[in-house]
This record gives structure tokens, C-alpha cells and sequence, in this order.
């Protein structure tokens, strides 16, 4: 804050002691007129530095709102539209990529991810082929099937466009069994391909516990319901159960990849392709889970032939997902920290 203060000498009309006959009286009515003048200016400028202060705090206030309801109304959902719009802006023929990472079931929602992103892809004519750059070691059969029967649908609306899967450094169990919805699978010959098979598992402790002379406590309802409980022995019944349940499963999983794969499957020279067991690229290949080698670059520029890569993955903000999904007491305080600043 500045403040002006004009000394009584550098007033108009005002004089010196030794300049003015008056004398005493004179000097005094100087010194009142400066001390009133002076004081009047510093309220002044205290009073104008308030106004500012103020008006920048309204204003920081105004930002900090703005910036608010943008990303709580974009979190919930129109984020979605608007990145299809802007995929759909995008020019020049392209192939589209979308990858598919990490345990399927896991943190990532896999089914909406694919979704979402083959969506925008279609909608943008320039797109000549959607790539699904694949790299899990597999997770979910229900997230994983879900998957399949959505990449079938949304193929089956849009055949014009082909979906490739191109493996990186691992494509397996439910990683593949989302693969096999695609049109043709590409992989490295080093990747890590199939392991068609379904796994459950826990441990037996009963024989610990014996030693240790503790003895379980478990009431049920129902002969089945503590199955799988580690502390209780595990009974034939049960284990005929599991089974069949595993079984089932695994039954799903084949029917998908012969559904996707076809005649390309050489069941007969692999009698294994089935067992749970993992394949290198090379074998792959040659059992018909792969149909060549290939990674995004080369399948965009030689089978697409269109070697420019769109990456049409939805990327949501953490922010945004913290203020559209979570309302909790921690989501509160972070937005009180966040919008802090601003005051």
C-alpha cells in the first residue's frame, strides 16, 4: 500500500515560518490542514486497497466455481460425448488404438474402456480400423465375457470396419478370451498367448491347526456354505463341486475361442490347447491362436494402410472421477483443499 504525504511547505499558498508574519498561529493551522489531508488520504488508500482486495477475491471465488461445476457436470458424462465429438473431428485416415492392460476385472472397467473407445472410433469415418493393443495376463471370465459379446455386437453393427488385436509382451487367460472376439489376432514372437484354462485356489491349514492343537468354530446354514474355508476340511462332495463349477467355466472360455477362432484352431496336432497351458508367439502361430506376427506400427501401416495411430482410449481425470463417483467425506475435504487455494 503507498501512501502520498505532502509536507506543509509543498502545499499552495502555504509559507515558512520565516516567510510569515503571523508566526506561531500560522504554523499551526499548516500542521492541522497537513495532518487532516494526510490522514484523509491514508483511510483513502486503505479504503481502495480493500475494494481491490476484495474484487480479487470475488473474482478468484468466481474462477474457483466455474472450474468446479465444469468438472462435476463433465464427470458425469458429458465428458463421454464431448471426446467422442473430438475423436470424430479428428482428420486424415487413421487407424484407431485402444489398449487393453492390466488384470481383467481389476481397477480398470475393461468392458466400458473398449467400449466407449470402439464407439468413438465408428463414429469418425476416417478411422479405417480399430487396433486393441493387448497386454494382461488375464483376470475376470464374467468381466472378460462381457467383453467378447460386446466386441461381437459392435462388429456385427459395423462390419466395415475390422478390429485387430495385436499382443505385446503377454495375452492370456481372459486377456485372450477377449482376443478371440477380434477379427484377426497379431503378436510378437516372444509374446505370451492362451493359457485357455480356469484356476482356483486356496490352502488346507486343518493339518497346522491340528498341531497346534487349535480347534475351528464355524456354524452354518446350509452343508455347503463354509466350502472353501481353509480351517475346515474340505469334503468329497465339495470337491465334486468345485470342480464342476471350474469345469463349467472352462467350457465357456473354449466355446468363446472356437467361436472367435474357427478352422484357424489346430485341435488336432495340439491336443493341449486347452490345458491351461501358454504359448510363445512362434507356437502360437502354429496352433492357430495368433494368425501372423506383427505389432501396432507395422498392422497400421501394412494391413490397415493407414500408418497414422489415434490413440482412442478414454483418459479420465482423477479429479473428475473422485468428483463424480465418490461424494464421501474424503472427497469433500479434497475439494475444500483444492478450491482453498482460490481464497
Amino acid at each position: 500500500m503507498a501512501y502520498r504525504i505532502r509536507r506543509p511547505d509543498a502545499e499552495d499558498g502555504a509559507q515558512s515560518p520565516e516567510n510569515n508574519g503571523s508566526g506561531n498561529s500560522s504554523l499551526t493551522k499548516n500542521d492541522e490542514r497537513w495532518a487532516q489531508r494526510t490522514l484523509r488520504d491514508v483511510l483513502m488508500e486503505a479504503y481502495q486497497e480493500q475494494r481491490r482486495a476484495r474484487l480479487w477475491r470475488n473474482i478468484w471465488r468466481g474462477v474457483a466455481a466455474v472450474l468446479f461445476i465444469a468438472i462435476f457436470f463433465g464427470g458425469r458424462g458429458g465428458d463421454k460425448e464431448n471426446s467422442k465429438t473430438a475423436f470424430a473431428a479428428i482428420k486424415g485416415n487413421h487407424t484407431a488404438v485402444i489398449n487393453l492392460e492390466g488384470e481383467i476385472g481389476g481397477k480398470n472397467d475393461q468392458v466400458d474402456i473398449l467400449r466407449r473407445g470402439m464407439e468413438a472410433a465408428y463414429k469418425n469415418r476416417n478411422a479405417k480400423a480399430i487396433v486393441i493393443r493387448a497386454n494382461s495376463p488375464g483376470g475376470s471370465p464374467v468381466v472378460s465375457n462381457i467383453a467378447f459379446a460386446e466386441i461381437r455386437r459392435m462388429k456385427e453393427k459395423h462390419k466395415n470396419i475390422p478390429v485387430y488385436v495385436v499382443a505385446e509382451d503377454m495375452c492370456a487367460s481372459g486377456c485372450y478370451y477377449i482376443a478371440a472376439a477380434a477379427d484377426k489376432i497379431y503378436a510378437d514372437p516372444s509374446s505370451l498367448i492362451g493359457s485357455i484354462g480356469v484356476i482356483g485356489s486356496s490352502f488346507d491349514a486343518t493339518g497346522l491347526m491340528d498341531k497346534l492343537g487349535v480347534k475351528r468354530r464355524v456354524r452354518i446354514a446350509g452343508n455347503n456354505k463354509g466350502m472353501g474355508d481353509p480351517f475346515t476340511e474340505e469334503t468329497p462332495e465339495q470337491q465334486a463341486i468345485w470342480q464342476q463349477m471350474l469345469s463349467q467355466i472352462h467350457e465357456e472360455f473354449i466355446k468363446a475361442v472356437r467361436e472367435g477362432r474357427g478352422k484357424k484352431l489346430q485341435e488336432a496336432a495340439y491336443p493341449d490347447l486347452y490345458s491351461g497351458r501358454i504359448f510363445t508367439g512362434v507356437e502360437a502361430k502354429k496352433a492357430g491362436l495368433i494368425d501372423d506376427y506383427g505389432n501396432v506400427y507395422s498392422i497400421a501401416r501394412d494391413v490397415v494402410k493407414a500408418p497414422e495411430l489415434v490413440n482412442y482410449t478414454p483418459d479420465d481425470d482423477d479429479l473428475k472421477k473422485l468428483l463424480s463417483r465418490h461424494f464421501g467425506a474424503q472427497v469433500e475435504q479434497k475439494i475444500h483443499d483444492v478450491l482453498h487455494r482460490f481464497w
